[in-house]
């Protein structure tokens, strides 16, 4: 058994490349060491600074293993030497970088870090925010750098301690500018781009808010572990309550003002389902609009389940640490307000304690129809109220007529009595209705009918005046609990059709998931859980559970509550949709399983049509020549056997070009291409690459430092781009090749004036066998941009389409520089520089 006590690990995150987090790094590490910890280095980059270099000096570093790659070799942390080493404290730089493949090491660092962890060392390292998996895209939006290492923000979250280190956009250029970060070289390109004030405002800000989000992830575990329930202020939640009303639209668009009032707000919308699930009667469809509508603010949603609105809701804020709720004014009348008392809004204004609630007032506002038409189901507020009723209100009724005795007759005292007893069924039903009744006739008898005072019970016309108030409450009882029922199943075959239609549509759009189709399930069933199943469960323990068959192999299980008939007739019809939605991902992974056939079986379409074309041009011209030579019929001049003779040379050493790009194409695809790379200056490459193409307006090559590439292979590259460029620049106007360096590599750029192509069809342009935008397809087998993308991530690098400002299109070669070469190595043992 491994007791070993896992190690715990520290990240330093850097709000951009140069703000000090590997000096900070290495200073904590000779801190811990002169308090007598046992700290290593196992690997720090201080990318040439001086006095991070310095911060070395005392501290074991753990050498460097060497790793050979594709012709060179490059320094990564011994792994294997650190762990047999076994330190307290192990430093390592660089969390996001991947490793050299090959040499059963793994991918990335952070696995290295993560080994490191498992055999209980401590760890400190290093990694800037652009590298976290979840901002790569933004950053590149906002610096126009792609970020080819990054990783998983989950594993940043999982350390013990996180140290943000910042510093102001002003001080940082400061410090690039005196030449703290980066070489003189340098500085001027750094400037003007990825250093920008605004490019460092934005990435200041992903940095704060991320570090924002863990902070508060670790005070909500904190709030949890120590059953905290008041509310602590340290960032605005707002949260609004939502009904599957029209007046939800009104309170999301509230609540996201509110929460962008304060910067980092968040706002969650909560719906509350009742535990009879379907019973409630809410619209799905008008549901499923506001949480889209949610989602597009920048929100999120989330559904409870209880029958007491207003305690959820409270509970949810608690939970959630809310410090605003926001609520719709009540769509009941002031008639309704009166009968039923204090509605949800009042309820949660008294229960909220410190969270601030907001009442927000909408046009549906008040405007609802009378109780007995809007309550489908007799509430316990009704059934208390409405036997009190049937005793108090026929009561009042006497005191207000005795007031008024003789100005009133007994005709329409009775009536107004029978008034009496019909509201009172309409509130309480059948038993409220007789009490009324009995309560009436006897007051009526009593205080009403001649001699008053006493009961004249024996009179034939005072039992009459019993029945008939006796018979008229129960048939308005009836009729009341009538159309109760029919209310009832009316509202809920409105709902059920309302959640299949909305169900139904998003099958067939395609825009719900198997899980989030569960969770739907869950919610409109309110139900604890719901879940797809391959067989299903013979007994539980502790809870109902409900399963139905969702197709072949497939059962959909809900467990929480027991459903009536009608329930389990609608979740027959979920469960379909389901089954539906599984077959259609099966078919998804099938039809994705045969795209790769479909691919070769095109990929080799295309090359024997090209094969048919282009290398029969050749060959036949080649043939064509050498047949007439050998010929005996025929006595060709010096001058003439010379032009044969060169149609032959040439027709076989375009056949061999097109057979050397076949080749290395396949190469390429199957890994096997040799690569010899060593620092190579641009302008030993660019005149031999650019021979064929006349006129090339050459700019800012002369002071580009070298590149880490197999010269050979980028004179291809270059060659490629560039006859690619002149063949789709129009007449008068010259190709332009440009190259700049920035962050530790070199982008080159070759740039037409032609037509350019649609944003959408650019990938297009790097499959094999086809001419995308090509007028002249007797020019080559296709293979031009393709072998040119492929050679160029075999040298670390990457090839990408951009639009020429003023039309037309740039393709731009991204490559390593060489800033680490050793002068007494061969030219194949250069060691790459490393990008901060």
């Amino acid at each position: 058994m491994n007791d070993v006590r896992r190690g715990r690990l520290k990240v330093y995150l850097g709000a951009a490349p140069g703000v000090g987090k590997t000096y900070r790094m290495l200073d904590e590490a000779r801190r811990r060491a002169a308090r007598g910890a046992d700290v290593v280095v196992g690997f720090a980059e201080c990318h040439g600074r001086p006095r991070t270099e310095a911060m070395l000096d005392g501290l074991e570093v753990v050498p460097r293993a060497q790793c050979a790659y594709r012709g060179g070799y490059f320094e990564e942390m011994d792994l294997p030497a650190v762990l047999a080493r076994r330190p307290e404290v192990a430093v390592v730089d660089e969390f996001a970088h991947s490793n050299v493949p090959g040499g059963g090491r793994n991918a990335k660092r952070w696995q290295d870090i993560d080994v490191l962890l498992a055999a209980g060392i401590d760890v400190v390292t290093a990694v800037n925010v652009q590298h976290l998996a979840s901002l790569k895209d933004v950053v590149e939006k906002i610096t126009g750098v792609p970020q080819h290492e990054t990783v998983p923000d989950d594993v940043v979250r999982r350390a013990q301690q996180i140290e943000l280190i910042d510093m102001p956009p002003e001080g940082l250029r400061r410090r690039m500018a005196h030449g703290n970060i980066y070489t003189p070289e340098k500085i001027d390109a750094a400037l003007a781009n990825y250093f920008r004030p605004g490019n460092l405002t934005a990435l200041r800000q992903l940095a704060l808010l991320w570090v924002a989000d863990r902070v508060d992830e670790a005070l909500h575990t904190y709030r949890a572990e120590h059953a905290i329930g008041g509310v602590w202020e340290t960032r605005e939640r707002v949260v609004v309550a939502l009904t599957g009303g029209p007046e939800g639209d009104t309170l999301i668009r509230r609540a996201a003002r509110i929460a962008d009032r304060s910067a980092g707000g968040d706002l969650l919308a909560v719906h509350v389902a009742r535990s009879d699930g379907l019973a409630a009667g809410v619209s799905h469809a008008s549901l499923a609009r506001q949480r889209r509508l949610v989602e597009d603010l920048g929100g999120s949603y989330h559904s409870v389940v209880g029958d007491g609105v207003a305690t959820a809701l409270v509970d949810f804020a608690r939970t959630e640490n809310a410090t605003q709720l926001v609520l719709g004014t009540s769509r009941r009348g002031r008639f309704e307000r009166f009968l039923t008392g204090p509605g949800t809004g009042e309820t949660v204004t008294e229960l909220s304690g410190d969270i601030d609630v907001h009442r927000v007032t909408h046009e549906r506002a008040g405007r609802g129809t009378l109780l007995p038409s809007r309550r489908r189901t007799l509430s316990t507020a009704r059934l208390i109220a409405g036997p009190v009723a049937g005793l108090v209100l026929p009561v009042l009724l006497t005191v207000c007529l005795a007031q008024v005795r003789g100005t009133v007759n007994l005709t329409s005292e009775a009536l107004l009595f029978l008034l009496a007893v019909v509201g009172v069924a309409c509130i309480g039903g059948v038993t409220s209705a007789v009490i009324a009744s009995v309560t009436a006739s006897l007051l009526l008898n009593y205080w009403f009918i001649p001699p008053i005072g006493q009961f004249t019970l024996d009179d034939p016309n005072a039992l009459l005046a019993l029945g008939v108030f006796t018979v008229v409450a129960a048939t308005v009882a009836a009729v009341v609990d009538r159309s109760l029922r029919l209310s009832r199943r009316s509202a809920r075959a409105t709902a059920e059709a309302e959640t299949m239609s909305s169900l139904a549509g998003s099958i067939v759009r395609g825009g719900q998931t198997i899980p989030a189709l569960l969770e739907r399930t869950r919610e409109t069933f309110g139900t604890d859980s719901a879940e797809l199943v391959d067989q299903p469960p013979d007994h539980e323990i502790g809870g109902a559970v409900t399963t139905v068959p969702a197709g072949p192999g497939a059962f959909l299980v809900l467990r929480g509550r027991t459903l009536s008939s009608s329930e389990r007739r609608v979740l027959a019809a979920f469960a379909a949709h389901v089954g539906s939605a599984v077959e259609r991902a099966q078919l998804a992974e099938a039809a994705a399983e045969i795209e790769p056939v479909k691919a070769a079986d095109r990929l080799r379409t295309a090359l024997l049509r090209a094969v048919g074309h282009d290398l029969r041009t050749p060959l036949a011209a080649g043939w064509a020549a050498v047949t007439s030579l050998r010929g005996r019929d025929v006595e060709f001049s010096a001058e003439d056997r010379d032009e044969l003779l060169a149609t032959a040379d040439e027709s076989m050493a375009k056949l061999n070009r097109l057979l050397e790009n076949l080749l290395d194409l396949s190469r390429l695809e199957a890994g096997v291409l040799p690569l010899s790379l060593r620092a190579t200056s641009l302008e030993e490459v660019l005149p031999m690459a650019l021979a064929d193409v006349p006129d090339v307006d050459l700019r800012d090559v002369e002071s580009i430092p070298p590149v880490l590439v197999d010269p050979p292979l980028l004179e291809r590259v270059i060659a490629n781009l560039a006859g690619n460029a002149a063949r789709h620049t129009p007449a008068g106007r010259r190709v332009m090749v440009t190259a700049s360096a920035l962050g530790g590599r070199v982008e080159l750029r070759v740039v037409d004036r032609g037509p350019g192509l649609p944003t959408t069809g650019r990938e297009r342009l790097f499959e094999p066998f086809q001419r995308l935008g090509d007028t002249d397809n007797t020019t080559g087998l296709g293979l031009g941009l393709a072998l040119a993308r492929g050679l160029t991530e075999a040298m670390n690098g990457t090839l990408t389409p951009e639009d020429t400002p003023g039309g037309g299109l740039t393709m731009v070669v991204s490559l390593p520089l060489a800033e680490r070469v050793d002068p007494t190595a061969s030219p194949a043992t250069a060691t790459p520089g490393r990008t901060p």
